[in-house]
């Protein structure tokens, strides 16, 4: 697996280097996000680690500009620890969000979660239709895309998971906590932002009004469950 590591501090990426190294994948370093973006676009990558606050061009703006082109896994390394700084980095698109200072088994925990997540649904956990859809909504599952009424809708890769969960099993009602163990494969701890951050980003796509969600629709009490699109 190769991870490419966008970290303008050299002490903290070579230590990150290194120990991911040793673990086995292979990484490449870039050192601003101007570089970061053309090493991104000039090779294949299986995750992103991406530290928010670079020089030349930040995090975020490098980010917007993956995002544009990929789904790869998006995991933000950042000492801005307050509850609505993840819930920003998350609403652009990142799949995880990691805090200064951190502990090497954590990223190391959070890479092969994101990763694992991925390679799981490429292999055998695929469901046997190459589309899915409901009402005006089609996912191919074949080219991973997206369409309402005949639109591409441009979907992160865990906007994409869930989606693909609700349609996969349209009568079970999910709670917060299944949908993040089966979309982020970790164990859930409590935290929600994660999950509703996903789901309300998915519902500003998807829905007509998303304050009066159709494909999206929320179990009080209990998480989510697919709509009928016409209720």
């Amino acid at each position: 697996m190769k991870i490419l590591l966008i970290e303008d501090d050299r002490e903290i990426s070579e230590i990150l280097m290194d120990f991911l190294q040793m673990e086995g994948f292979e990484v490449q370093g870039s050192f601003d996000g101007e570089q970061g973006v053309k090493t991104f676009f000039s090779g294949s990558y299986d995750l992103v680690i991406l530290d928010l606050m670079l020089p030349k061009i930040s995090g975020l703006e490098v980010m917007k500009r993956i995002r544009k082109e990929s789904v790869v896994p998006i995991i933000i390394l950042s000492a801005k620890d307050t509850e609505s700084d993840k819930i920003f980095g998350l609403g652009l698109g990142a799949d995880d969000y990691i805090t200064k200072p951190f502990s090497l088994t954590e990223v190391l925990a959070r890479v092969k979660a994101n990763l694992r997540r991925t390679t799981q649904y490429s292999s055998g956990m695929e469901t046997p239709e190459v589309c899915l859809g409901l009402g005006d909504l089609e996912m191919n599952l074949e080219n991973h895309t997206v369409h309402k009424n005949g639109l591409p809708v441009d979907l992160t890769a865990k906007e994409y998971e869930i989606l693909r969960l609700l349609l996969s099993n349209p009568k079970k009602v999910y709670t917060k906590a299944q949908l993040y163990s089966f979309i982020w494969q970790d164990d859930y701890l409590g935290d929600e932002n994660a999950v509703n951050v996903h789901i309300s980003r998915l519902r500003t796509k998807i829905e007509d009004d998303p304050r009066k969600p159709q494909y999206i629709l929320t179990v009080w009490g209990i998480g989510y469950k697919l709509g009928s699109a016409k209720e």
